[in-house]
């Protein structure tokens, strides 16, 4: 179940059998990705890892220790080049200094920024932010220096919200991210949670 608020999240113990251990975002994202994905990833490092306050120590999962175990929400992005499912974040952009920017996050951050401090990876929800292609660079540069802080928001030209599913189109093509991979170019896209998709051990 997903988390509710005043319950505790997951539990500590043996790490379940056939887990498959993920040094960073990019294997993860690979992992889930397949057509027989795993049940349960440890996880060392990467932008869901920081979240979720992973020790990074690959030694936990490989010696008899007990490890922090969490159930954990997926994302799932229809788009024209196909279908992916994702563990922390999708972007979609043509520049960070023009143009609209799309991020959809399960995870707080992206790399050393704190895109999205409120996101829980866990909750049944995904945070959405919207940059505003009307905003200039400069005001786009001040806000990436807050970047690390959260201090980007609240701002008139970014828009936060929380979805379970919902679509977007673009008037023109843009470059789509997920898990820091870049996909392909796309004018639009749908996107859906999966409560409780993936076990992970940290």
């Amino acid at each position: 179940m997903t988390i509710r608020k005043g319950e505790d999240w997951g539990s500590e113990g043996p790490m379940p059998a056939g887990t498959e251990v993920c040094p960073d975002d990019s294997s993860l994202f690979r992992a889930i990705n397949r057509v027989a994905p795993p049940s349960s990833v440890g996880l060392l490092a990467g932008d869901l890892a920081r979240t979720v306050a992973a020790s990074g120590r690959a030694d936990r999962f490989l010696a008899d220790l007990d490890v922090v175990v969490l159930p954990v929400d997926l994302g799932e992005v229809t788009h024209d080049g196909g279908v992916h499912r994702f563990a922390s974040h999708l972007v979609l952009r043509r520049s960070w200094l023009r143009g609209p920017i799309l991020v959809v996050a399960n995870a707080q951050f992206i790399d050393s920024w704190d895109v999205a401090p409120r996101s829980h990876p866990n909750d049944g929800w995904l945070d959405v932010t919207e940059v505003d292609a009307s905003m200039t660079v400069r005001q786009r540069l001040a806000a990436q220096k807050r970047l690390p802080t959260a201090g980007h928001l609240p701002h008139p030209a970014i828009r936060t919200t929380r979805i379970r599913e919902h679509s977007w189109t673009f008037r023109h093509p843009l470059h789509l991210w997920i898990d820091g991979e870049q996909i392909c170019s796309t004018g639009s896209l749908s996107v859906r949670c999966l409560p409780d998709a993936l076990t992970i051990c940290i």
